[in-house]
């Protein structure tokens, strides 16, 4: 055999599959409306690009620390505390190359081979794969709509064996935008405590929430969830940094110490240029984000509104992210299949949900123009009055 087993059985990313094919039908001409997007369609920050070309023009252009340079992972120490109540010194903080990287680091140092992950469904599609790298198993927990999506503490407690290592927390998550309160996050905690495993808390869209919620992080809940859980967040969405690939994870002092040394051999630093830049993001003026959620809010009370007008179509309002999971169970059809068949005959770029761990749902991302929404919801509608 050619190629290693944890290779083998890894799934391309639906999400990028459906982007490059829609980016290839725009370059040809094609009017394409893509919903597919990832990430938000604002532009970095003046202040934040300016302190990248100072970073060059300075010199700032060789090796840094691999964990990141001692200033960045002292603001990061400090924006912990100031938003998440957490006390985390920099030692025990990890600047990789994104918050993906971030998260494969965790797998990869606290999984051992016949270890179980518990990934509640609806999930972000690249976490069983990780897990899966790290040879331990995804083990999906199921939600249901009634429920916004979010994990109950009965269907939690049945999926625990003695293998598992560690809990997934995505909140707000991608793809169905739900925010876990205090008293959900508190039964995870205890949970977590109880039976001695991690909690993954990944935080990525903690900056993009709506309906005047308020972002909680598990690890500020107390000591003895503390030390059982790695928070993961980053720039890329909260100041629209997505190519300047800078993640950030924190935890207990082991954890991290291990994240550390893996990737001083994987990786080395991220960029040097691009932790100048997130210094920038993280202590300058915060009004940019706040523009942008704003913004985004607008969108999702748009979309949710048209979507549910829609026949066949409903959805259930997401409280953070910029994504809709839009229910196609009436459709009688998989969502590839759908998907397939709405960019090709609607031109309309949709993400299904079947790699998702949500066949019966479509993803739509709400990072892009109202303009742009209305235009690819009446092609959707249209598309469906003949077809559904």
């Amino acid at each position: 055999m050619r190629l290693a087993k944890r290779v083998s059985g890894i799934a391309p990313s639906a999400t990028l599959d459906i982007s490059s094919k829609a980016k290839s039908m725009a370059k040809e001409g094609l009017d394409v409306v893509s919903f597919g997007a990832g990430e938000p369609d604002f532009d970095t920050p003046a202040h934040i690009k300016a302190q990248a070309i100072k970073a060059i023009h300075d010199g700032f252009t060789k090796y840094t620390p691999s964990s990141g340079t001692i200033e960045l992972r002292e603001a990061i120490a400090r924006k912990f505390k100031a938003d998440n109540s957490i006390d985390y010194s920099p030692s025990q903080i990890v600047v990789s190359c994104g918050a993906k990287h971030s998260l494969y680091n965790a797998f990869q140092v606290i999984c051992e081979a016949g270890d179980e992950v518990l990934i509640p469904a609806p999930y972000w599609l690249s976490y069983p794969e990780m897990v899966k790298m790290a040879e331990a198993k995804p083990v999906v927990v199921e939600t249901e709509a009634k429920n916004n999506f979010k994990v109950t503490k009965e269907a939690l407690k049945k999926a625990i064996t003695k293998k598992t290592k560690a809990f997934i927390l995505n909140s707000p998550s991608n793809p169905t935008g739900c925010v876990y309160d205090l008293d959900e996050l508190k039964f995870i905690a205890s949970l977590a405590v109880e039976n001695k495993f991690f909690v993954i808390s990944d935080e990525i869209y903690e900056k993009l929430i709506y309906d005047g919620k308020r972002h909680l992080s598990i690890a500020s809940l107390g000591k003895e969830i503390y030390d059982w859980t790695i928070t993961v967040n980053g720039v890329s969405k909260s100041y629209s940094m997505t190519g300047w690939r800078i993640g950030y994870a924190a935890g207990p002092k082991d954890v991290m110490d291990a994240f550390s040394n893996l990737q001083s051999h994987a990786t080395s630093n991220p960029t040097s240029i691009s932790q100048r830049a997130t210094l920038a993001a993280l202590t300058e003026s915060q009004q940019c984000v706040e523009d942008m959620r704003v913004e985004f809010e607008k969108r999702r009370d748009f979309m949710v509104s048209r979507i549910n007008k829609i026949k066949k179509m409903g959805c259930v309002k997401p409280e953070g992210a910029f994504y809709v999971l839009c229910d196609i169970s009436q459709l009688k059809m998989g969502s590839a299949a759908l998907a397939t068949r709405l960019l090709d005959e609607a031109k309309v770029a949709v993400i299904p949900g079947e790699p998702f761990g949500a066949d019966s749902y479509i993803r739509l991302s709400f990072a892009t123009g109202i303009d742009t929404i209305k235009k690819g919801l009446d092609r959707i509608e249209e598309w469906i009055s003949k077809n559904g």
